[in-house]
Parts: structure tokens; C-alpha cells; sequence
């Protein structure tokens, strides 16, 4: 399979799960009551989040969804250089989150560009979130683990001479 193909692959089936996933959260939680998966170690819990991560800037919805469209656009542009399974990995999981997010904020309530994200998974001590975090995070620990070994985008290794 060529890099391309492993974005593009990597992009899908994260946005699809995240897509599938908050949908069943809408659809089967309520506000008001937390289903445990696992004792307290992991429940769902449904939340609205028109802020970005830990809901900080909720009065910048717009600004966020703005942000999160250009952003899309550079990492897809950059995407297309990827030459390791890692990097391409990293920025395909990276675009599902991205546009995970972003597709709420456009299709959800209360409107285009200001629409609220769904998140629903708990764990104790940490804000509630969803699989587009998920898949945002494990890129940013792919990056910077090629980053701490020194694999640029096009594969070759930096000379740390």
C-alpha cells in the first residue's frame, strides 16, 4: 500500500469511527446520566463542547472552525509528502481528528461554523472527549516520536552530526 493510500486509509476509519461513535452517544446517553465501562476508570458520559480542548474559548466557535478548515488543508497538503508508514499513519490519523471535530462544528446544532462537539468518553481527573481526540493524540505522540528519532517527512534520517 502506498503512503497516499495509508493517509487516506488512516483518515477514514478515524473519522468513521468517530462519526459512528458520536453518533450512538446522541442517540443512546443522556446529559444526565454516566454509563460505566469499567468501574470508574472509563464511563460515558454525553457532553456539548462549543469550546476547544478542556472547553476553553467557547466564545470562539467560528474563529475554531475556521482555524480547524485551514488546518485541514495544511496537513493534507503536507500529507502528500509523507514517505514512512509512520508519518503517513501520524497525518491520517491527524486529518479523522481534525475533521472529526470540524464536521460537528459544521453540521451540529446550533448552527454552521458554531455547531458543538460531541464528546462522551470519561475517565476520572480528565475533561470528557471523543475518538477525534483520540486519534489527534496518538498523531502528535507518532510525530514527535520521529521527530525524538530524527525521520524527517521524506523519510531520510537528520544528521545530528
Amino acid at each position: 500500500m502506498g503512503y497516499r493510500a495509508l493517509v487516506a486509509l488512516a483518515w477514514l476509519v478515524g473519522l468513521g469511527i468517530d462519526q459512528a461513535t458520536k453518533a450512538l452517544a446522541v442517540d443512546r446517553l443522556t446529559d444526565e446520566d454516566d454509563v460505566r465501562v469499567v468501574g470508574s476508570l472509563l464511563q460515558l458520559h454525553l457532553t456539548r463542547n462549543a469550546g476547544a480542548a478542556f472547553s476553553t474559548g467557547t466564545q470562539f466557535t467560528v474563529v475554531l472552525s475556521c482555524l480547524a478548515a485551514v488546518a485541514t488543508v495544511v496537513v493534507a497538503v503536507i500529507a502528500l509528502r509523507a514517505r514512512t508508514t509512520v508519518w503517513a499513519l501520524a497525518l491520517g490519523l491527524l486529518l479523522a481528528g481534525i475533521t472529526g471535530n470540524l464536521a460537528d462544528r459544521v453540521f451540529r446544532a446550533p448552527g454552521t461554523l458554531r455547531g458543538e462537539v460531541i464528546d462522551f468518553l470519561m475517565l476520572p481527573h480528565w475533561p470528557v472527549f471523543n475518538v477525534a481526540d483520540i486519534c489527534i493524540t496518538v498523531a502528535a505522540a507518532l510525530i514527535v516520536l520521529q521527530a525524538f528519532r530524527g525521520i524527517r517527512l521524506d523519510g531520510r534520517r537528520e544528521d545530528r552530526s
